[in-house]
């Protein structure tokens, strides 16, 4: 199938900044929580390479990691309908992390594993096939062209995802921003190692079946309406 034009229609504005700022200061609670709660869940900013997710639950049926959860609405909501995964969540903003830390609490999570940070050196160091799922959902799209050497999906992450993915493991990515699509689908196909699952129009404008709603996907802050792109990991060669 040949790459679609994402550009049209753009039913929705205004365009929004491409930055994220720090909201208002951590509740009492939240500031407990991290002291208390997130030493205890917490995934280590620059972990030894061949870092093994099933060390945090050996039981773990699959093992999912979501790069910036934003809210944790996706993450936490994941997390509680299936207890038998292990849920690994990267956000580098305090006031998700505290959100996240949250639901955790509220509804008694042992299948959530948090980094405060960047999400690239823990990908890089994860052990080869460890993951089953690898989930992007609306990143920053840096949309000016001058920044878009700052995206998340590159050449160097998608290497890592490759590797850090089983063969036939999913890397699912989703945006509000045509051009970021279109990035990222040409990214990814090019790359060589995934293949691109949609066969129609309605698989990229729908959302998956166990999709998870978010507060900032309702927000509808983009130039179109949410892209949901899902690809495959093929096997690595020998």
């Amino acid at each position: 199938m040949s790459n679609p034009d994402f550009s049209a229609p753009k039913p929705f504005g205004p365009l929004r900044s491409f930055g994220r700022v720090r909201g208002r200061a951590l509740s009492d609670r939240q500031e407990q929580l991290y002291e208390t709660l997130f030493p205890r869940v917490s995934i280590p900013a620059e972990p030894a390479h061949g870092l093994d997710p099933s060390h945090w639950m050996p039981s773990a049926e699959a093992v999912v990691f979501e790069i910036g959860f934003g809210g944790a609405e996706h993450l936490i909501g994941q997390a509680e309908r299936h207890p038998s995964h292990l849920f690994l969540g990267a956000e580098p903003f305090q006031e998700g992390v505290a959100k996240a830390l949250v639901g955790i609490e509220d509804r008694g999570l042992m299948n959530v594993r948090l980094l405060a940070s960047d999400a690239r050196p823990v990908l890089n160091a994860l052990k080869p096939a460890s993951l089953d799922k690898l989930v992007i959902l609306f990143p920053d799209p840096w949309h000016k062209a001058k920044h878009n050497k700052r995206r998340l999906i590159q050449n160097a992450f998608l290497d890592d995802a490759h590797k850090a993915l089983k063969p036939g493991g999913e890397l699912r990515f989703a945006t509000d921003w045509a051009n970021y699509a279109a990035w990222t689908l040409e990214k990814v196909t090019q790359h060589g190692g995934f293949e691109w699952q949609a066969e129609m129009a309605a698989d990229w404008r729908t959302p998956p079946e166990d999709h998870i709603t978010t507060r900032y996907e309702t927000k509808k802050l983009g130039d179109c309406a949410p892209i949901f792109l899902r690809f495959t990991a093929r096997p690595r060669a020998l």
